[in-house]
């Protein structure tokens, strides 16, 4: 493996533009080597963009070019066959979210990444933030106390074209679910890593402001935890105009606020305010979000990772439990009834 991880883009539809936009700037650590997808003329052009080699063909890529690591932004129940497939040709994998659609896509997954003796991570860069980073430490640290509840918001919007865009979009089989699924995962992914182990989960969902979808456009589910803390999420793709995600933890000794990437409010019994400076991003290239510098920050933690032989900080562990539970809301709202997560 050289020193600066190749890295392939399997997929170049507009998050895989994104990624492409972020390996390029990822320096010395890593450099785009390689556009697959099967739509020559969206591919060929993003390639050309970034000047690297262009395939329609994964394997071919993996034959003929020189790579270390590919980045799956495929449609969501395409995640595996492409994660299990650069595996098997010896490549460490970042995959977006969701890690797949099924558990059992989830576990093959697992089991080739085991097999392999490869890395894998799933994209939940959020984690990455500054000021979510500094919830969990301040969780760590004992300053909220006992954790007791948390609340997320993921009230996004997407108009109707958004799911007109691809004939894939809000289809149950392969978008694998709507506003929950490919939306308020991320939400969901920060209240599991504030809270901890899942255990039940009651929910409702509605279709209510699209047509010709077959999956949900909002969804709210209260989720117990093994510690005995009870979690609230909303995830919506139906909330015009979208606000940006709002995650609140509280405790017995202090609560924190998270809402437009910000730190709203943090009150706490044992531990002083935080800097304001240290949750701040700086250098932050001009046209570039708070969430885009995490999904770089996750990037360099896959490759340290890779290099150092370590786990990253999201694994495949973290990936199938918060679509274990996307599932389990599902579920539940189908049935009426809460869903035990422990069978």
């Amino acid at each position: 493996m050289t020193e600066t991880l190749r890295i392939a883009i399997v997929g170049a539809g507009v998050i895989g533009a994104v990624h492409a936009r972020l390996v390029a700037a990822l320096g010395d650590a890593g450099a785009l080597a390689a556009i697959i997808d099967l739509d020559e003329v969206r591919g060929r052009a993003l390639a050309e963009q970034y000047g690297v080699p262009f395939h329609t063909s994964a394997a071919e890529a993996y034959r003929t070019e020189e790579l270390d690591l590919a980045a799956v932004c495929l449609p969501s129940a395409f995640h595996a066959d492409a994660v299990v497939e650069a595996l098997e040709a010896g490549l460490d994998v970042i995959v977006e979210k969701p890690i797949d659609v099924t558990l059992d896509a989830a576990d093959r997954i697992r089991a080739a990444e085991q097999a392999s003796g490869r890395t894998v991570s799933v994209i939940s860069q959020r984690r990455f933030q500054p000021v979510a980073s500094f919830i969990r430490r301040s969780i760590d640290a004992g300053a909220l106390g006992r954790v007791t509840s948390g609340v997320v918001e993921s009230a996004f919007f997407r108009p109707q074209e958004y799911y007109e865009s691809g004939d894939w979009r809000g289809t149950a089989a392969i978008d694998g679910g709507g506003a929950l699924m490919n939306q308020g995962i991320h939400a969901l992914d920060l209240l599991l890593w504030m809270l901890g182990t899942p255990v039940s989960v009651s929910a409702k969902t509605g279709r209510l402001a699209h047509e010709g979808i077959e999956v949900e456009d909002v969804a709210g589910a209260t989720i117990e935890f093994e510690s005995g803390a009870i979690g609230l999420l909303l995830a919506s793709t139906a909330a015009y105009p979208g606000l940006p995600v709002r995650l609140a933890v509280h405790g017995s000794e202090g609560t924190a606020v998270m809402e437009n990437d910000g730190l709203s409010f943090f009150a706490s019994a044992t531990a002083d305010q935080p800097e304001a400076d240290a949750l701040i991003e700086h250098d932050v290239p001009e046209g570039w979000s708070d969430v885009d510098m995490a999904h770089r920050r996750q990037y360099l933690d896959v490759i340290e990772a890779i290099r150092g032989g370590s786990r990253p900080a999201i694994t495949t562990d973290d990936g199938r439990r918060a679509l274990q539970v996307v599932l389990a809301v599902y579920e539940s709202a189908r049935t009426g009834r809460p869903v035990d997560l422990h069978e």
